[in-house]
Formats: structure tokens, sequence, C-alpha cells
């Protein structure tokens, strides 16, 4: 990967800029927000207009408001500022106005944004475009020239209505298309050789319907591609996004292209002024949180949460547009800027009382410890101020801890520049606490994860992924480069996260409900929405999206000793590897399957240090409803993998202790990353609330007492022999580590020592078989392929073994002669497991021989999670081409059969709820309460009835999260509601999960219903008139998901 653009960008201020306090951007006058809203479903349209002829070169008027709309070209564009820059500078005087609309991966036709989101052109019209430049063409060549006609023919349309328009309210805006950018091979991807050749048909398509709609047309294809062939340095990051020299190039293409004059010579600090403009008009434009700003929950917060925000960044951009204006006209302004039009924001209401704090020896005394284990404070904000806000912990080569730390989150106000980073704790004389902190990058926006890779660090900084570098070995981060962007911002701790790799190499990681994602890459767009993961191949520069289907906000991922993919939401998450279906469906929710949100992390047991009873299972961190680091089994059955809770490590009392993260250390410590909040909850307080928490972040070691810490061994500068043979290690972090260690070395030397390592193990080691698998995923993690080693394993007498290469046959079924008779023997395999793996492979293969295989899978055997992988990889993209829902119970009736019995099961559940005994009172008023899923939100809140009216009451609860309904006296809403929160400190309470306050103020309940189940009520209305609140009494439910009776 070619990485050389400057970390300036991110850590560097480009301007001094007054740093605006927190608590000092409030006020308390307000004043109309709401034009400052952009709602699809309110924002302004533009007005029809005759179309005007735009004719190249072009003769840019004074004062010309330029959008800029199209895909990732022109998304990436804004961080590097070469083009405008160079317009500007051409223009001096004019006092030309730009903004980028560009996202990533959009089509002229396919734009997904998130909910009530403005479109395109209403922000066109918000910002009174007087000249479009859209960039389309990339994505859609995809498509191939089977479906270049129909492209013609969507082009065509999009023009007609995009040039018909008065986006500045007076005349039609002048539009000029611009072509895709020739693709380059580089390494990891021959781009050039999979793209150019269809890239040039639909250039030329392109400009033919631009020349029949009397458009503008710059063709960037072949001045790109000449720079590529005669240049020796690459142009892009990954053959089709172009790296900074290649925006240097595009700019002055793109000039010329519209202009017809030789671009201007570069001023760098007209550049740097452009990008500080657009990264302000970024936050404006793609906010964290829009679901909060735009959709279903700016209810509660989003008016005075958002809409100032957004009046301050629009002023914020327009002094930026000033300085850049001055700029160009030969001045030089102050290096200050003036920002002193912007007022402060009003003050946000305060929903709720917060949380206790403590300091870390109160927080301390607070926690119930199993009397196996010893909790000690390895590290705190009283000695390492820079831990305030951890949120992810990764160990490296070297033993030391690195956490990922956001006082940004949940998002950047206006004034504020995003600080978050990534700071390394160090134990320096082996007493289990840290001894330094040391900042190794800064100026990061809400890291929600991170993980070693490529000699760098990958980073989830939303929509983006990005890669940090330290390049000159002084400890700190100076390189900055974004491989992946496009990913959904619309609840920031619902955004990229979980990063880490899998036993074979790829890195992955997820996202939560309510994001839409749409990323470009060299094989083609990747789209999913509300929830999915997604695998990337860094040294192919290859994302890919699976399962996806509807969850909450599911945290924690690790794999067992055989390779098993481990989650929160799905638990057994191996059996959700199926490809997605067609775009933008998703899997079916996995009901009956076990499935937790508000759990943070988790670890198998494998540390010979901790106690042998305990060996092989499972610890997670819980953050709610309410906070523990909890002891599980992990138990195998016939057709995937189950959890069983057992107890706790650790419970607190006090609610503030929020653990999102655990990991082992090297010496067998288990270290919880505690983002300690008296807030907790995104949804239940205004995001904007100044009682969030920005100072305090601790570090928690768990460790079984009287054991003595672990010899870690060589990471870093170990040999390649040394790191092989730590592949025996029964330790997964020191086999995960181990594998880190390996993919930055040399593939060519690693296949020779793990040849001869493969060749020496002794085939009487009880641990012969899992040797033999680590092997090949290690093959993998080089992207090599050892067909004759997975053969074996798909033989052997070891059915995880047989599992884990059945996997395998995802990537190495092209490289074997015999990938069809090796996919049908891990089909017909006796073990449930490996029919599970071998149905997902399915999906993988995507041919019509694997397609007769899983029919084949799903005539046998198959219940629970192999169903679930049988149903979904049916239903992903690459398998529903060969079955058609019309005709599917004719030409294959045992897939209609199985989607029958699915339908029928839910059909009855649904039957089953309707079907409850029928209340006849005389008068008897009927409700049917279910709450919304996802939302926390009941679908009726408010009733109507009539004193001492019989009511019948049905609460059905079809959501993830347990769910009750609560009746009250009038007024006693926040008093109940306050008293569950509190049962979240009380270990009984805590382990009946009702969350019942006893109270006489309850004038009737639902117990708390797990998702699919139902309670009906009966009970009279009281017979005194007034307005009685309901809530669900789950902690933390009540101030969002509450409703009213009102008795007459």
């Amino acid at each position: 990967m070619n990485r050389k653009i400057p970390f300036l960008l991110a850590i560097t201020p480009l301007f001094a800029i007054h740093p605006v306090p927190f608590t000092a951007i409030l006020q308390a006058e307000e004043e109309d927000y709401q034009k400052y809203a952009m709602f699809e479903s309110t924002a302004e349209r533009a007005q029809a207009s005759d179309p005007v002829v735009t004719r190249l070169p072009l003769n840019l008027s004074k004062g010309m408001r330029i959008g800029l709309v199209g895909n990732t070209l022109f998304d990436r564009m804004r961080d590097f500022g070469h083009f405008e820059a160079l317009l500007q500078l051409g223009h001096p005087g004019h006092k030309l106005v730009l903004r980028n609309l560009a996202w990533s991966a959009d089509e002229i036709d396919l734009q997904p944004r998130p909910a009530d989101f403005a479109d395109a052109e209403q922000h066109l019209v918000a910002m009174k475009a007087d000249l479009i430049l859209a960039a389309f063409g990339f994505n859609e060549a995809f498509g191939g020239n089977e479906e270049l006609p129909s492209f013609e023919i969507r082009l065509a349309k999009y023009l007609q209505d995009l040039k018909s328009k008065a986006y500045n309210g007076k005349t039609a805006a002048k539009i000029v298309l611009v072509s895709p950018i020739s693709n380059e091979n580089v390494e990891g991807v021959s781009a050039a050789d999979l793209n150019n050749a269809t890239l040039q048909s639909y250039v030329k398509a392109m400009a033919r319907v631009a020349k029949r709609e009397k458009v503008g047309f710059v063709n960037c294809f072949h001045r790109t591609k000449a720079l590529m062939n005669k240049g020796a340095d690459p142009l892009t990051i990954n053959g089709c996004h172009l790296n900074q020299k290649g925006y240097l190039h595009f700019g002055s293409v793109l000039y010329e292209g519209l202009i017809g004059k030789k671009a201007p010579t570069m001023d760098e600090d007209v550049r740097a002024a452009v990008i500080e403009k657009n990264t302000q008009h970024f936050y404006r434009y793609r906010p964290l949180n829009t679901f909060y700003y735009t959709g279903g929950r700016r209810g509660s917060y989003g008016y005075l949460d958002f809409l100032p925000a957004m009046r301050n960044f629009d002023l914020m951009t327009a002094n930026r547009d000033q300085r850049i204006h001055r700029l160009v006209n030969g001045e030089n302004p102050s290096p200050i800027i003036d920002d002193s039009n912007v007022p402060p924001l009003p003050i946000t209401k305060q929903s709720r009382g917060a949380n206790k704090w403590m300091n870390p020896q109160e927080e301390s005394n607070a926690f119930k410890v199993d009397p196996r284990f010893e909790v000690s404070l390895f590290a705190s904000e009283e000695q390492f101020p820079e831990l305030a806000c951890p949120i992810q912990m990764r160990w490296d080569g070297l033993g030391r801890m690195w956490v990922s730390c956001s006082t940004t989150y949940p998002h950047v106000y206006p004034g504020q520049a995003p600080n978050d980073k990534i700071v390394i704790l160090e134990d320096l004389n082996g007493d289990g606490k840290a001894d330094s902190c040391n900042v190794w990058a800064e100026g990061l926006n809400v890291p929600l994860s991170f993980e070693f890779g490529d000699g760098g660090v990958y980073v989830s900084e939303e929509p983006h992924m990005t890669f940090l570098m330290d390049t000159n070995g002084d400890g700190k981060a100076d390189l900055r480069e974004i491989p992946l962007t496009g990913f959904g911002c619309e609840d920031s701790h619902h955004a990229l996260h979980d990063f880490a790799w899998t036993p074979d190499g790829d890195l992955i990681f997820r996202e939560s409900i309510f994001h839409h994602s749409q990323v470009e890459t060299p094989y083609g767009p990747v789209r999913q929405q509300n929830s999915g993961w997604f695998s990337w191949e860094p040294k192919l520069h290859r994302l890919t999206a699976f399962g996806s289907h509807p969850s909450t906000n599911p945290w924690g991922v690790t794999f067992d000793d055989w390779g098993q993919h481990v989650a929160s939401y799905p638990i057994f998450a191996s059996a959700h590897h199926a490809l997605d279906p067609p775009y933008p469906k998703q899997h079916p929710r996995p009901s009956g399957l076990q499935a937790y949100s508000g759990v943070c992390g988790q670890e198998f047991i494998d540390f010979p240090n901790w106690p042998e009873e305990l060996q092989g299972m499972m610890v997670k961190v819980r953050y709610k409803p309410t906070n523990r680091v909890e002891l599980l089994k992990w138990k195998e059955y016939e057709y995937g993998y189950e959890e069983e809770y057992l107890s706790d490590i650790l419970f607190s009392s006090n609610l503030s202790f929020i653990p999102v993260d655990l990991r082992y250390g090297p010496k067998g410590g288990m270290y919880v990353c505690d983002w300690y909040n008296p807030v907790k909850g995104h949804a239940q307080y205004s995001l904007r609330d100044d009682r969030r928490d920005r100072t305090s972040g601790r570090i928690w070691r768990i460790f079984p007492k009287g054991a003595k810490p672990a010899l870690a061994p060589k990471i870093t500068g170990a040999s390649i022999e040394e790191l092989l043979d730590l592949l025996k290690r029964r330790e997964y972090r020191y086999r995960y580590w181990a594998k880190r260690e390996i993919r930055e070395m040399h593939p060519k030397v690693v296949k020779d020592a793990l040849d001869k390592w493969l060749t020496e193990l002794n085939p009487q080691d009880p641990r012969y078989r899992h040797h033999q698998v680590e092997a090949m995923w290690t093959y993998r993690n080089l992207e090599l392929a050892n067909v004759k080693l997975l053969a074996e394993l798909l033989s052997c007498e070891n059915h995880n073994a047989r599992a884990a290469a059945a996997r395998q046959l995802r990537h190495w079924y092209s490289h074997a002669e015999n990938g069809k008779s090796l996919l049908e023997k891990a089909a017909r395999d006796e073990n449930g497991l490996v029919r599970l793996e071998a149905a997902i492979a399915c999906s993988y293969l995507g041919t019509a021989n694997a397609f007769e295989t899983l029919k084949g899978i799903a005539s046998l055997p198959h219940e629970k999670h192999l169903t679930y992988a049988i149903n979904t990889s049916l239903g992903s993209e690459s398998m529903s081409k060969f079955w058609d829902s019309e005709t599917v119970s004719v030409e294959h009736p045992k897939i209609a059969a199985l989607f029958s019995k699915q339908k029928r099961k839910e059909r009855e559940a649904e039957e089953s709820k309707k079907n409850s005994k029928f209340d006849r009172q005389r008068n008897l008023l009927k409700v049917r309460i279910k709450c919304i899923k996802e939302r926390m939100l009941f679908d009726v809140e408010t009733i109507e009835a009539k004193r001492n009216q019989p009511i019948r009451l049905e609460f059905l609860n079809p959501d993830a999260t347990p769910h009750n309904l609560v009746l009250v006296q009038p007024g006693s809403l926040e008093e109940i509601g306050t008293a569950a929160n509190l049962m979240a400190a009380d270990p009984e309470a805590a382990k009946s999960g009702q969350f019942i306050p006893s109270s006489k103020k309850i004038i009737v309940h639902t117990k708390m219903l797990k998702q699919g189940d139902s309670e009906i009520l009966r009970f009279k209305a009281p017979d005194k008139s007034g307005e009685y609140p309901y809530l669900c009494s789950f902690p933390g439910h009540w101030t969002i998901m509450k409703g009213k009776l009102i008795v007459k």
C-alpha cells in the first residue's frame, strides 16, 4: 500500500483557532433553529427552470457558487484541496464558493443516506448552486458492458433532471459531467487490468450522453492514464483512489478541462485554507450522530443538540471562504481565523440525574469480587490525565498496552477540533501498575477501535477507517492514510468497531443499527445498512460485507481455540458469516439463537496461571443494565456453540463503572477498560449534556490470587522459528500476537520456515491437528495456499480441525484442482459444525455447483445455528441468483420446504399471541401495545379510558432487549424510574432481571419480557380522573420509553 499522505491533516492544526471551552459555548437565549435543519421531509426543493447549454471551456462569473456531487473521486478530494485552490488562484477577485457534496460510492440513481437526511438536490438548493460538477461512472461500471445501455438511459434521465432546475432560485444551473479516472496496477491488486477496459467503455458512453444533453464533459480517464503510464510512483493508494500526488495531478487535469487554460502555480497557503474550509463544512454536511440530527431520535434532543451547531458551522465555513478570497487576492490575513460572528450555543436540557462519580479508590471499594481473584488499578486519570475516556486496549509486541481515548465523543462541536488519542501505557518494573503514559497519536476523531497491522495501526474514525504510522521512530504517528471511507455516521457509538484479526489473517470489524455504509473498492462498491460485519484484506485491498441482520449495538469479538468466531449479537458468530443478501436487504433476525446487547468484550481463559477448573471458560464484560465482569461456560452442541452464565468475577454497585473492553496481557493478567462516566447512555441524555465526563478513565487488572505472572515470550524481534513455535502455545493471545508479527515478514522467507516447521510436527502430540490448523491459518496470513494440508485436515479424525479446513474453502477453493470434491466432502460430513462451514462457504463461491451442494446440506439434519447458516447462505446475493421466489416451490422443493418451515414458525408465534384468551367484559377497552424494535419506544403513547372501565392491555416485546410496561400513579414517573435505575446495582435484582421497584405507587405491571414474549394485563381504570404514566422500568429506558393513560 502506498502511504505518502502526511499526518499533518490529522494532528497539526492548519490555522490557529481560538479554543472554545465546552462549557463556554452555551447560551441561554434561543432562536428559531428549524431553518438550519436539512431534513428530506422539510428542506426546500428546486423550482423547475429552462435548461441552459453548458459549453467548455467555462467562463466563471464573479460570486459563482459551485456544487460538487458524485462518488469517492470527489469525496476524498476535500482532504487535499488541490482543485479548489487552483480554481480560486485562477480567478482572483471572483469570490468563488465551492461546496463538496460528494459521498463515497454514490451512483447517479443510488445514493443511500441516513434517515430523513436531505438529498443532493436539497443541499444544492441550500448552497444556491450556479454550477454543478458531477463525478460518476466508476461504481456504475461494475455493472459491466451488459449494463452499458441501461447506464446511458439512467445517466440521460439524471442529467435531464439535474439541468432543468434553478438551485439558485433564478436560473438553471450549468452542468459539467466528470469522468472516472484511469485505474492502475499496484501491489496487491491489478486494478488497471481488472477495470480499465470497462471504464473506457463507460467514459465513451458518458461523452455521448453529455453531448446529447448539451452539458459539459471532462474526460479525466485518458489524461490520468497517460500520467500513470509514464510515472514511476503510484498515483493511487489502491489502484483506483488517488493519493496526494495523484490529486495534485488531478487538480490540474480537471482545472484545464474546465477552464481551457494551463493551471496556475499552486500556493500551499491557499490549499491549506481550502482544506480547513472543507473540514468545517464536512462537520456540517456529514455530522456524526445523524440519527439524532435527522433520524428517529431527533425528537428528544436533536433540536438544541444539532441545529444551533449547524448554524455555527455554516458561519465558520463562510468565514473560511472569505479567508481564501483574501489570500488569492494577495492579502496576508492573520493566522488566527476570526470567528467572532459565531454565537454561543444554547443551553441544552438535562433530562435526569447522573450516576455517582467516585475516585478510583472509592470505585474499587464498590466492587464485589470473586474470592478467587484480586482486582487492582493498572492506570487511571489521577496519574495519567491523557487516559481520559478510554475505549479500546491492544498489546504490542513489546508488552505495552495501547489505549484509544475519546474526549471528543459524542462528536465535534463548532469551535472545537477532534483531539482524541492513542496512548501507550507501560509497566516498567513489573508490579502490575503502569509507570509511563506516552501519546502516540492525537487529533483523532472518536477512535472506537484500532488494531496493529502493516507496520502501523488501523483506526476507526467514522466515516473512515484510517491507517497511522510512525515513520521516523520517534514514538509518534506522523503519517496518515484513509484506505477506506464511506462507513455510516448515524450513531457515533454504533459506528465501526470491534477491530480484530481473524486466525487466518483478515481484519474484521462491524457496525450496528441505524447505519448506512457504502464503500468504494477496486473490486466494486460494498454496501450495507442497519448492522453487519466487514472483512478487510489489506494486502489485496479487498473489503467484503457479511452477516448483516437486524440487531442492536453489540460490541466484543474474539475467537475460541479452534477459530470459532465469538461475539455478542450473535454469540456464536461463525454461523453468521454468509455473504450479505442483495442490497439493501438483510438476513433474517436470528430468532431463537443467543444474542445480547450491552456486552463489550470477551476472552477465553487459557493462561495456566488461572485456576485449572476455569480453563476453557469465557469471560466477558457487561455495561448494561448491570455493570459486571461475567464468567461463562462455552458449550458445544450438535449444530454450534452456546454460552452458559455461571457467575460474576466482578460486580459493581457504582453504575458509573462502564467496562468497554477486556484483554489478556502478556503475563496472564486480564485487563478491563473502564469508560468511567456518571452519564451512561447515548440516547438517554442530551449529546451536549455538560455532565458527560471528559476527564476520567481507568484500567483495572484482574489476577488470580496467589498466582505468579507468566513469563511473557519474545514477540518483537523474535526469529521466524521462535514465532512459529509460539503457535503451539495454548494461550490464544500469544498465537494472535505471533501471527501479527509474522505478517510483517517477507512471505517467501516465512513460507520456507513454515514448510519445514510443518513437516517436523509430531503426529503423536495431542495438539497435532491444532498445530496443523495453525499452519493452515499462517499460510493464508501470507496470502498463500497449502491445498495438500487442507485436504488432509478435511479427512482427519478431529471435527474441529475439519470445520476449520472447511472454512478455508471460502478462500482456497480456486487453488484446488479437486475443489468441487473437497466442498462436497465437507458438505456430507457427519458433524454439524463442518456442514455449517461448508454451507457458508457456498455463498463465497457463488457457483451453480455450490448451489447444488448447499441444497444437499439442506436435505441433511439441521437445527438452530446450522439452519440459520443454510438459510442465510441461500439468501446471499451469490446464491439467490439460482432460485426465484415465484418458482422455488416447483424448481427447488427442498428449499421451498425450508423457507416454508421458517415462515410457519413465524406465523405460529404471531398467531399464539393473537389467540390469547379473549376477555368479553362489557365496555371492555382493548389495548395492544408493543415496543418499537431498536428504538426504546412504545408504539402507543396515549390511551384514553373512562373511570373504572375494564381494560385488556396486551404488551408485546419484539425487541432484542428486555422490556416491560409499568402503570404508575400521577406524578411518580421519575420516582419509579430512578428507583428502577438504582436496582441495577443490586446483585439480586440483576440476577432476576425484573427491576420492578417495591412501591405502592405502581398500579399494575407486566414482567420483564424477553424478545418474542407477550403478556396481557387485565385491570380496571383508576376511579379518579387524571393522567397516569406508564413506562419501561428496565434501567435507563424510562426516560424515553413512556406513555400515559388518560382517565376521564
